[in-house]
């Protein structure tokens, strides 16, 4: 039986790998998509015009505006910033590839493994609502709060796949099952809610519910995290991420912390790139 595994970042897939030296039955190539969909516009996603305002978005928070076209001067331009978003544009690329496997190899088989945190959650139901045509041939393996071993042999339950130590994936394979006809209808439609709700972020709320919130949804956190002294921008994210269960996207927040600046909220030194390149504090009370 051939094998492909699917996972939602490179930390995933690097974690699993470790354990096909440990089962060869588990053994098979991996795929494993970048762009991390619990943040970020999602409307019409399924659409050309849907996929290039997404890239966008990702040109906003790496800090890259695409620059105006004088009337008359060449396209070029704005190459530089599309050049920095082929890893999000691979994962278009990935599924068309996928899709041309599934049809040519009718015995290829597939697992998609998820985490129980958002990013996960919404990579499937992505994947979930194209996939319909090949029924009964892609498996869910979902560690929906299931208890592993750490490397002491503690209990310890993960949200994310590198969590995992590479034994503990031989026990997970057991729960791979086929998605059902009726999960691929109610997940596909909960995709397509999800696509024209376009929230700034998705929040998983337990299980497979996942919960839009707007893109201000940390903003309080931050400017609560921030003092009258200068500190790092890298420092104000971590505090903010050190008490959620589900951590979000270091660059999402780092975004949020450029847009308070903006707005006067905080006040920066430094050169707004990384969350390591400049450093905030509050205004001084009027």
């Amino acid at each position: 039986m051939a094998l492909l595994h699917i996972v939602f970042g490179e930390s995933s897939a690097t974690a699993l790998t470790g354990a096909f030296e440990l089962d060869e039955q588990l053994k098979g190539d991996i795929l494993y998509f970048e762009d991390d969909l619990s943040i970020g516009p999602l409307f019409i996603l399924d659409t050309k015009d849907g996929q290039a305002a997404r890239k966008q978005w990702w040109m906003q928070l790496a800090g890259i505006q695409p620059q105006p076209v004088a009337e008359g001067a060449p396209e070029a331009q704005t190459a530089p910033a599309v050049a920095v978003l082929e890893e999000e544009a691979g994962d278009q690329e990935k599924f068309r590839q996928l899709k041309a496997l599934l049809k040519s190899e009718p015995e290829q088989q597939v697992y998609v493994w998820a985490g129980q945190n958002s990013r996960d959650v919404c990579g499937y139901y992505w994947l979930v609502s194209q996939l319909y045509d090949f029924a009964g041939r892609i498996h869910i393996i979902y560690l929906n709060n299931l208890p592993f071993l750490n490397e002491k042999g503690g209990v310890f339950y993960p949200t994310h796949l590198h969590q995992i130590l590479a034994k503990e994936f031989l026990k997970a394979k057991k729960l791979a099952r086929p998605v059902s006809l009726a999960e691929f209808e109610i997940d596909g439609d909960e995709w397509s809610r999800m696509m024209n709700e376009n929230a700034g972020i998705r929040l998983l709320e337990g299980g497979k519910k996942i919960k839009g919130e707007p893109a201000v949804f940390y903003d309080k956190e931050l400017v609560q995290q921030s003092t009258a002294e200068f500190q790092k921008a890298s420092k104000v994210v971590g505090l903010v991420t050190g008490k959620l269960k589900y951590p979000v996207m270091d660059q999402f927040l780092g975004w949020r912390l450029k847009e308070l600046i903006k707005q006067g909220k905080l006040e920066s030194k430094g050169e707004l790139k990384t969350i390591r390149d400049f450093e905030v504090k509050l205004p001084p009370a009027e």
